[in-house]
């Protein structure tokens, strides 16, 4: 059985949470349980409105080039079943409410994801 895999995003940095993505998304193909906690102004990656991330790359862009966008991959990580959580002071940080993120995702606190990793690494992007 392989390890659980715990991610963490802590700013809107748009290549930082594609990236998040695109490892989160292999983890999960290979048959490994993934959680992402976006904390800070991340959780912005959690919204239908991704783009107001910093840097942010049109899907469209990405995908003329061969590349999996970033819906696509979003859409993949959750359709897949990794627990996602979006943080609590993040949404107070970016005016958002829970209504404001996409069906499936958590709204935790970091004490949450913390006990949920317990003893396991945390890979922060």
């Amino acid at each position: 059985m392989s390890r659980h895999m715990f991610l963490t995003l802590a700013d809107d940095s748009w290549q930082r949470a594609h990236y998040a993505m695109v490892v989160a998304a292999g983890a999960l193909s290979l048959g490994r349980d993934v959680t992402i906690f976006a904390g800070g102004r991340s959780v912005l990656a959690l919204t239908p409105d991704w783009q107001k991330l910093q840097g942010a790359v049109m899907d469209s862009e990405l995908e003329a080039q061969g590349i999996t966008g970033f819906d696509e991959l979003r859409d993949a990580v959750l359709g897949f079943g990794a627990t996602v959580m979006a943080c609590e002071t993040g949404l107070t940080m970016t005016g958002l409410v829970s209504e404001d993120l996409l069906e499936g995702v958590a709204v935790k606190g970091i004490v949450s994801f913390l006990e949920l990793a317990g003893d396991n690494p945390v890979l922060a992007l």
